[in-house]
């Protein structure tokens, strides 16, 4: 069976390291926050001004002061502070964020992103995609394999406009994960979901990858 959403936000948290400032994208990115591995210690951050990101509240427990980049409600921590854009945009375009989870529309075998518009379609603004992964040291996707009309979304190259340019390294889809060592080396399919065979993954993906499970 495929992954749903809150699997690979689970899988994508078993990226997270000990110490690390991560920031997570809108989506199924911010579900990653409830599913940090016991033991690992790691600061979330928004680019809406937010140092420390708790887990989703319960319903009796939310502050609709308290939102993400996505204007979803969150908690705070002990440790959590709070400033303006600006230093936290200073923070991403500064090298200081160890790691972003984002969300795409498609992803290129070598590693480009479009995730920010479709041409024609109302959006609220660019928001902080292109400077995450310009800034950020590790970028890892977390998206459905295909797009609602069943089309592959890793593709050999991107019809929508770029957020950016070979910066993805990892990719986490309902059917598979997808890793590369470096920018110059092709994706490797390392990891299938439950009941998913290479085969099916194969079926629905145009880029071209490596396969090593």
């Amino acid at each position: 069976m495929p992954w749903d959403r809150n699997q690979m936000a689970a899988r994508a948290a078993q990226e997270l390291q000990d110490g690390y400032y991560v920031n997570l994208g809108i989506g199924i990115p911010t579900l990653v926050a409830n599913h940090i591995p016991a033991g690992v210690e790691v600061t979330l951050q928004s680019e809406n001004g937010m140092l420390g990101i708790g887990p989703f509240p319960y319903e009796d427990e939310i502050d609709p002061d308290l939102i993400n980049a996505g204007k979803q409600t969150i908690s705070e921590l002990p440790s959590t502070s709070y400033f303006g854009s600006a230093d936290s945009f200073a923070m991403i375009r500064g090298g200081h964020i160890d790691l972003t989870v984002l969300g795409a529309m498609e992803i290129s075998e070598k590693g480009d992103i479009a995730n920010w518009m479709i041409p024609g379609k109302m959006i609220k603004g660019m928001g902080g995609a292109m400077d995450l992964v310009a800034g950020v040291k590790k970028i890892i996707v977390v998206m459905d394999h295909c797009a609602k009309d069943g089309s592959p979304k890793f593709i050999p190259g991107c019809s929508l406009p770029l957020t950016g340019t070979n910066v993805v390294d990892m990719i986490i889809t309902d059917l598979a994960v997808f890793h590369r060592a470096d920018h110059d080396s092709p994706f490797e399919l390392i990891e299938l979901a439950p009941g998913v065979s290479a085969e099916d993954v194969a079926a629905k993906t145009t880029a071209h990858y490596d396969v090593a499970v």
